[in-house]
């Protein structure tokens, strides 16, 4: 195992992981910063939670949107370029977040900041997969999400000591630092090939003329719905969740998110070695849905509890949310090369902007239900579909990746 690792530490690998490292600093800066920045924006309580709500829906709208940009981009231009202009477009937007004075200012920039993000983990992976062998693969995609998701931790502890400005400002600078690294990469022989044929490359719409390419499409992204709606419901709101749950103690939303997501770093780590041992992707997946299932309930049901142990709790949920990198790798395996960087930069996408829908859904919800039953009947709607799509999707573990889709 420790020589498939070291064979799977490459240049791109490298690369592609500190870009995902920038990606996931830049992403959770919102959700780090929320209260401190829009409260000395002037607004109360209530209109930070809403208003939050409504931002965050907005960013994920951007990924959304971004996911099918970048995505088709990606398959038409090649896998490298798009990094350069996703990267640049999402750090300008964090830089001016920096500026921001109004929360219609703000809700742009975090648009804006979506779309940008949107491209950086889908190419990386689809990168990643095309240059190494089919055997180590899994490793490659498990380093970039695992070091990677290490920028939230780095995120949560450097929000702590700067303030909401300054944090946003690094932010963008990580980005345009990263270009130049970018500069060494080289482009995937596969695409290359690819691009010699008369194949359609890039056509996102021929993911919705074929049922056998729509369904696979739609189930691997409900895979990764549940990952979601665990950080975007269970964490980035937990202050308000811990109010509801009578936690002993304050959340810090910032310690929250950093707990969060080491816990998903140690889960890529988890989740890309038990599929790589277990030399199938859908068995690692059903283990790590399980367990997120059981830290779900848990954490729904800590009425009481000291604060320390929530954090616990959170680091817990992230380790259960931590197949990421193997669902990624499963959207990048599914799809013949002309279409596999627009499946694996718009599924994860399309999982990002699920929040659009699950948010409002929770606001409806927990008016007749309260907040801590209208996100345990969202947990189980998605969790739910995710086992489904899961059991009845095809194994990826091994297969060639040097095919097209028709």
């Amino acid at each position: 195992m420790l020589r498939d690792i070291k064979r799977a530490i490459t240049l791109p690998v490298i690369v592609s992981a500190l870009g995902y490292f920038v990606d996931i600093f830049d992403l959770v800066l919102f959700g780090m910063l929320r209260i401190d920045s829009l409260r000395e924006l002037g607004l109360s309580e209530e209109e930070i939670l809403i208003q939050g709500e409504n931002i965050l829906s907005l960013q994920m709208l951007g990924f959304l949107l971004g996911g099918i940009l970048w995505g088709i981009l990606g398959d038409k231009l090649g896998r490298k370029q798009i990094l350069f202009g996703s990267i640049a477009l999402y750090s300008i937007a964090n830089i001016a977040n920096a500026f921001v004075t109004d929360i219609a200012t703000y809700n742009v920039v975090r648009f804006f900041a979506g779309l940008g993000l949107a491209g950086e983990l889908g190419a990386a992976v689809t990168l990643v997969s095309e240059l190494l062998d089919k055997e180590i693969r899994g490793y490659g995609t498990m380093i970039v999400a695992s070091v990677g998701l290490l920028g939230a931790v780095a995120a949560g502890l450097l929000a702590n000591t700067f303030h909401w400005r300054v944090m946003y400002f690094i932010g963008g600078v990580l980005g345009l630092l990263l270009l130049v690294a970018r500069a060494k990469v080289l482009e995937s022989s596969m695409f290359e090939k690819a691009k010699a044929m008369s194949v359609k490359r890039g056509d996102f719409l021929s993911l919705f003329t074929s049922w056998n390419r729509f369904s696979r499409y739609i189930r691997v992204i409900l895979v990764g719905v549940p990952i979601w709606y665990a950080v975007a419901i269970l964490v980035m709101f937990s202050p308000e969740m811990a109010r509801h749950l009578n936690v002993q103690g304050e959340v810090n939303v910032k310690w929250a998110i950093m707990w969060t997501y080491l816990g998903v770093a140690v889960g890529d780590v988890l989740s890309g070695t038990l599929s790589q041992l277990l030399r199938s992707r859908k068995k690692a997946v059903i283990v790590f849905l399980m367990f997120l299932s059981l830290t779900v309930a848990s954490y729904l049901l800590s009425k009481g509890l000291p604060v320390n142990l929530l954090y616990i709790l959170m680091f817990l949920l992230g380790v259960g949310t931590g197949y990421w990198a193997v669902f990624i790798t499963i959207a990048a395996e599914l799809f013949g090369t002309n279409l596999r960087a627009t499946v694996a930069t718009t599924s994860p996408n399309f999982v990002r902007g699920s929040v659009a829908l699950i948010t409002p859904a929770f606001q409806f919800l927990r008016e007749d239900f309260g907040m801590i039953n209208a996100a345990a009947i969202i947990g189980f709607i998605v969790i739910t579909l995710a086992f489904i799509s899961i059991l009845t999707l095809e194994e990826t573990y091994g297969k060639d990746l040097d095919f097209v889709e028709q």
